[in-house]
């Protein structure tokens, strides 16, 4: 019975690897410039892994003058759009029809003005309006951080098992801070081009350091002094894969530091918003009322998701 329960465990980390492997946040973007004829020209890119049919964008008031058949990309499908418009597109409405749950549209255009408008479509708000007074603030990315956390499983995951080694509340303050400086610093160093890693490889090390974690959760180490500083380190890789989706995505280069600000901001409040669950879930096990040897099968769990990311993301190197 102990050796089926373990491989249930393992089973359904696997199981989830598999699962959560077609769902990797890849939003839709819409990018356009001002011309000075009235004109907007610019790109429509959405991806290649979402389910369904190709989300369509629409534009109020405006006559589309040109978009190309899409030509694959990367992880994109990309067409080339240009339209008219008898006034600025400011006060008009831009409306998309086919987003899903899984596919968000990332907005940005760029006025003569000098002045851009980000925006951030979704299934509940697939239609909105550009306002006049255009915010200097990229606020989308924010929402992208959270997004980005939220639907990054190996992240989340990580700091699932940090909490298994932290013991106090001060500890686990000074590692979850730690954690958010290391990853911090990597981002922005990997954004502002000061430091570059191959993003396969990258990725390939996040899944290992899940492996190692899930080691030493089920040897029920607790780290009483210096749990941040393992929080640090394998932050430092974790913030290269952020760094990774950001650049996938792409980041409004007019406004580089508050777009990176913005985003790590998301970050943070994603994971913010999942350790109380975390916290929760863990205090439920270790009671009384179920009896289980937590650590271990958190272990068997972990284990089996990094062990089958590390193995698919080395033979993609």
């Amino acid at each position: 019975m102990k050796y089926l329960t373990k491989f249930i465990f393992i089973f359904l980390g696997l199981s989830l690897a598999l699962l959560t492997q077609t769902h990797e946040m890849n939003p839709a973007r819409l990018s356009l410039e001002e011309g000075q004829d009235g004109s907007y020209s610019g790109l429509w890119m959405f991806p290649t892994n979402a389910v369904g049919l190709p989300a369509e964008v629409s534009f109020t008031d405006c006559e589309e003058k040109q978009r190309n058949l899409p030509e694959i990309q990367g992880k994109y499908l990309v067409s080339n759009i240009k339209i008219n418009c008898e006034e600025s597109l400011k006060g008009k409405e831009i409306a998309f029809k086919g987003l899903t749950r899984l596919t968000d549209a990332l907005v940005s255009v760029k006025f003569l003005d000098q002045t851009t408008f980000e925006g951030l479509a979704t299934i509940n708000t697939s239609k909105f309006d550009i306002p006049q007074e255009v915010s200097i603030y990229p606020t989308s990315y924010f929402w992208l951080g959270i997004e980005h956390l939220l639907s990054g499983i190996d992240h989340m995951l990580f700091v699932f098992g940090l909490l298994f080694l932290v013991s106090g509340t001060l500890n686990l303050v000074k590692t979850i801070t730690a954690f958010t400086l290391a990853h911090s610093i990597t981002l922005a160093l990997s954004v502002l081009d000061i430091v570059s890693v191959p993003q396969a490889s990258t990725e390939a090390f996040i899944a290992l350091t899940i492996v190692y974690l899930a080691l030493e959760v089920g040897d029920k180490q607790k780290y009483n002094s210096t749990p941040w500083l393992i929080a640090f380190g394998f932050g430092l890789l974790h913030g290269l894969g952020f760094a990774g989706a950001l650049t996938e995505i792409g980041i409004n280069n007019e406004n580089l530091l508050l777009s990176l600000l913005f985003f790590n901001a998301g970050i943070e409040a994603g994971q913010l918003m999942v350790i109380p669950f975390f916290a929760l879930v863990i205090y439920l096990l270790k009671s009384n009322k179920i009896k289980i040897e937590v650590n271990a099968f958190a272990s068997y769990f972990i284990g089996g998701l990094g062990s089958y990311w590390l193995i698919e993301r080395v033979l993609s190197i």
